[in-house]
């Protein structure tokens, strides 16, 4: 089955159409679109039904986490700037395993179907494939094109004819340096908390990953949404 593309009108970029529904997300002057979060959470709880069925929903405790991330990806400069998030960085959103990061990050490009979005990789699958390819791999993710990688930490450490590799660690310091040289973005998913980072990564990889991400996390406490 497939699911309803979403269309968008750019004279009109503040209505985003899915199927026969039209969702109007705020105002547009003409120049920018002044955006109502209460139509934007009812927008991400019709497309996430859209795209995961019908038992997706938008959880209420999750609201002022969905505020940010929502004010991130619409790019609002100024209420970004009141919630310390940087909108030149990219999103690392952590939190405990089931709480729908990974839901959020493939839901939220849709908010802006008039911008380009990122490519979105599980860790698990980028060390697979250099597992088989090698260190050609870890070359290519420093091109042009901005990624999403997913569930940062669960990945095992990558083996090529017998070497061993630290591949998303490597990655990431490819991405530091496409970050700073082209300002392109790298966004992330992880189950790991700051200091877990650093114990897999090192304290160099975590300074790079200061620079890169705003940190955007799930409470400790969330639930498990696929129990």
């Amino acid at each position: 089955m497939k699911h309803p593309v979403t269309h968008f009108n750019p004279k009109k970029p503040h209505i985003l159409i899915e199927g026969a529904t039209q969702f109007e997300l705020g105002t547009f002057d003409g120049k920018s679109i002044s955006y109502d979060f209460p139509k934007i959470l009812r927008y991400l709880d019709a497309k996430g039904k859209f795209l995961f069925g019908k038992n997706f929903k938008i959880y209420e405790d999750d609201h002022e986490l969905l505020l940010k991330l929502a004010s991130y990806f619409i790019q609002d400069h100024e209420y970004c700037k009141k919630l310390d998030i940087d909108t030149s960085k990219g999103v690392l959103l952590s939190g405990p395993v089931g709480c729908g990061k990974t839901t959020l990050m493939r839901l939220l490009p849709y908010l802006v179907p008039h911008k380009k979005s990122y490519n979105f990789i599980p860790c698990r699958n980028i060390v697979f494939g250099f597992n088989g390819v090698g260190f050609k791999l870890i070359e290519d993710y420093s091109d042009n094109k901005a990624y999403c990688f997913d569930d940062l930490g669960v990945e095992h450490i990558g083996r090529h004819y017998g070497k061993d590799c630290n591949v998303m660690g490597e990655i990431l310091i490819s991405r530091y340096e496409v970050f700073k040289q082209k300002d392109i973005l790298t966004h992330i998913t992880t189950n790991l908390n700051a200091e877990e980072l650093q114990e897999k990564y090192g304290e160099r990889i975590r300074s790079r990953m200061r620079e890169m991400f705003n940190l955007i996390s799930f409470s400790a406490n969330c639930k498990d949404k696929r129990s």
